[in-house]
């Protein structure tokens, strides 16, 4: 695999604006054109981390996936972030918190967040997913989870094909709403994560205070598979990148084979 330039963009979301959002996450993804290979965004990054968003959800037909689309394009890169879609027809119809991945083909593939926050109310309102992705791109092998999907180990757990010795992934993602009040769960989580997968891991947070008055602390970063940061940024609005090495990772994995001796399991529905 070649080396993947990954970009975070921690900007301060919008509260309840969706058009204004797109404004402002286009601004700063601007420079990155030609740049970057993938551009990472926060979660619900048209509108905050907002129960009450539930009632202005878009379709995929919706003016945000135009948008993504056409950044992708714009940028010649993967551009990633979740937002709430309502998905189905009458009675069936549901919104989810639901991240896009948008290459420049026009290509979109999608995740519905597994884990709703209980915390704030959002499995009252919200639909959540069950199926994980696995997205193809340059080469690696991304799996891009949401928020409190952090939390959870066995649902981000990298398998590895023994035969082959191919793992599920290369790099795992999150992209969050994270309170500053809980800022050192988000830290510590982002490097366990990476630990335990023998992954590089990605984690990017929106900063700013919200609608709730919840405040946010960034604290985004890029992790390497040992838990050492490539980018570990503050509190304040930044556009970030780096470079993650194919060759360094396959160098990890072959001297320090963890993955041998882990448990074999599967996940039921």
């Amino acid at each position: 695999m070649p080396a993947l330039r990954v970009s975070l963009i921690q900007g301060a979301t919008r509260w309840h604006d969706p058009a204004g959002n797109r404004d402002y996450y286009a601004q700063l993804l601007a420079p990155l054109r030609g740049q970057t290979d993938l551009c990472v965004l926060p979660e619900t990054f048209t509108s905050g981390f907002s129960n009450e968003a539930i009632h202005n959800a878009e379709t995929m037909e919706g003016p945000t996936i135009d948008w993504i689309r056409t950044q992708a394009r714009t940028l010649d890169a993967a551009v990633t972030g979740s937002v709430q879609l309502r998905v189905g027809e009458g009675d069936s119809k549901k919104v989810y918190n639901r991240l896009l991945f948008a290459t420049p083909d026009g290509t979109i593939r999608h995740y519905d967040k597994r884990h709703l926050f209980r915390y704030a109310g959002e499995h009252e309102r919200y639909a959540g997913g069950a199926d994980r992705l696995i997205v193809e791109w340059k080469g690696w092998r991304i799996c891009p989870l949401v928020c409190y999907d952090l939390r959870f180990p066995v649902w981000s757990r990298n398998r590895v094909d023994a035969s082959s010795k191919r793992f599920e992934y290369d790099l795992v993602l999150f992209v969050a709403n994270w309170p500053s009040a809980r800022s050192y769960a988000w830290r510590t989580l982002l490097r366990a994560r990476a630990i335990e997968n023998l992954s590089y891991c990605a984690g990017l947070n929106r900063v700013g205070t919200d609608g709730n008055n919840l405040d946010y602390g960034g604290d985004s970063a890029i992790i390497d598979f040992l838990g050492q940061p490539l980018i570990d940024l503050g509190a304040q609005e930044q556009v970030a990148t780096a470079t993650l090495s194919a060759d360094a990772l396959a160098a990890h994995r072959e001297r320090f084979p963890a993955w041998m001796d882990a448990d074999d399991f599967r996940l039921g529905a």
